[in-house]
């Protein structure tokens, strides 16, 4: 990237206050967007976009229940009103469930998940069509997971609702290339965050339990996820849509133990 992959554009990235969505938040920043961050959690978008702001970038923050559609319009007209137009929308509002088993799965927490992690996605892109059409076009990114692509214990809801996600930006990309939009979903793998931390009680702790369940040996970077958000956004993926970009490290490709040192050499010779 030369630092102005998306210079003149406008990008909304919700759940911005977040550690994925403010890492986006900011590298699209730094490649000449302008960014309305909007997450659940007020301070946390104002934060982001503080830090958008004194690195010289354009920034404006607004708090946003994705759950509400009157409020996701309301969000996305604003932004256009501030800014112009709309070329990027990034949807990295989660909402992350207790694990647990399916009979024993809370119905709240199961409508919940629905609420924030599919339909709230379904609104944002559905309210941001007109204005990317406006503009010529434009990217959408919806943030999945490497768990909607398996069965993880206890963890039905989330895995569930990231599957839906995949095949819903698959659907939108079709119904919209006419448009101009292309649409396009990220699924990391596990992520170095606070979040991961508190699970296990520190970072290494986090890269101990999680790390080995990665071809790659780690967890990911927040900044690796911003890089592949990015490349989505930007006209280096001019020719994708309607796809998933996994960044997981590996994770999907052997789901379990690294190959060792022995069975490396081993395949060499056999080469």
């Amino acid at each position: 990237m030369t630092g102005h992959a998306l210079e003149g554009g406008v990008a909304l990235v919700t759940g911005g206050g977040g550690e994925i969505g403010g890492a986006i938040a900011c590298r699209f920043a730094s490649e000449g967007a302008a960014i309305v961050v909007a997450d659940m959690r007020e301070e946390a978008a104002i934060a982001t976009a503080s830090a958008i702001k004194d690195r010289g970038g354009q920034a404006h923050a607004v708090r946003l229940d994705i759950r509400d559609p009157a409020a996701v319009r309301a969000a996305i007209d604003a932004c256009v009103d501030r800014f112009g137009k709309l070329t990027s929308l990034v949807n990295t509002a989660a909402a992350v469930t207790p694990d647990s088993t399916v009979e024993m799965l809370d119905l709240d927490d199961w409508a919940n998940a629905l609420a924030v992690n599919l339909t709230g996605a379904f609104l944002t892109c559905k309210y941001a069509i007109r204005h990317l059409r406006r503009a010529g076009g434009g990217t959408i990114v919806n943030i999945a997971s490497q768990l909607a692509y398996v069965g993880p214990p206890g963890r039905a809801v989330y895995s569930t609702t990231k599957a839906a996600l995949i095949q819903f930006t698959k659907c939108l990309a079709v119904d919209h290339a006419g448009d101009g939009i292309r649409a396009n979903t990220l699924s990391p793998g596990a992520i170095d965050t606070l979040r991961t931390m508190r699970r296990y009680g520190s970072r290494d702790e986090a890269n101990r339990a999680r790390g080995p369940n990665h071809l790659l040996g780690r967890t990911g970077r927040v900044e690796e996820i911003a890089a592949g958000a990015l490349f989505l956004a930007s006209e280096e993926s001019s020719f994708m849509t309607g796809t998933d970009l996994l960044i997981d490290g590996g994770y999907l490709a052997f789901k379990g133990s690294r190959p060792s040192a022995t069975a490396s050499s081993t395949s060499s010779v056999r080469r």
